[in-house]
């Protein structure tokens, strides 16, 4: 995935009034901690210098996962994370998806398209990247955390995507492509966001 599918969604929050910034990421089938030190950090940076005020991320699926290893490692510049379909609890996800996941890895040459930048156990299981170091940490208590769910995705087991807390996990219905389009979910965001001004 790339930003180019969350254009529709990016525009209906300028609709509702917010200034929405992409990742600046292209394909994302790179190594996550490269993603975060070549792209990520600089747009948070950007957003806060802009706006003067701690930046909410939004993430879907990997991009959720990035957006927390974000919030971990920069807790002054982001207020909160919205997780859209993030299996931040575990991996539980479908073999297909797993296969292709695999097929795709095997074919990603980290080493040789980024050089000293990728480490030398990237995307193994030895990697102890400061990526995959933030995803065992919990987030700071600054940190406010929500998790959007639906049971109907099919690609992700909806339990590993949830926070734990009632107060921060809600359910939507239909599929996260197709979601800010879904009555569940803007009337949801519509609730949610007003507190989010406020953060």
């Amino acid at each position: 995935m790339n930003d180019l599918y969350l254009i529709e969604f990016r525009a209906w929050l300028r609709r509702l009034g917010y200034q929405p910034y992409s990742s600046g990421i292209g394909i994302n089938a790179e190594c996550p901690n490269l993603l975060i030190k070549q792209h990520l950090i600089d747009t948070v940076e950007k957003a806060y210098a802009e706006t003067g005020r701690k930046v909410h991320m939004v993430g879907h699926s990997l991009g959720g996962v990035l957006a927390r290893a974000v919030a971990s490692q920069m807790p002054d510049r982001v207020a909160p994370v919205i997780t859209l379909a993030v299996p931040f609890r575990g991996v539980s996800i479908h073999t297909m998806i797993l296969r292709a996941v695999n097929l795709v890895r095997g074919q990603m040459q980290i080493h040789e398209r980024n050089g000293e930048e990728a480490l030398p156990s990237c995307y193994t299981g030895a990697c102890r990247c400061s990526f995959l170091e933030s995803l065992v940490l919990k987030l700071p208590r600054s940190v406010c955390r929500t998790a959007v769910f639906t049971k109907s995705d099919g690609i992700v087991d909806w339990r590993v995507c949830r926070t734990g807390r009632r107060a921060n996990d809600f359910e939507v219905t239909g599929r996260i492509s197709v979601w800010f389009s879904i009555p569940s979910f803007t009337t949801w965001w519509a609730k949610a966001g007003g507190n989010w001004r406020a953060a």
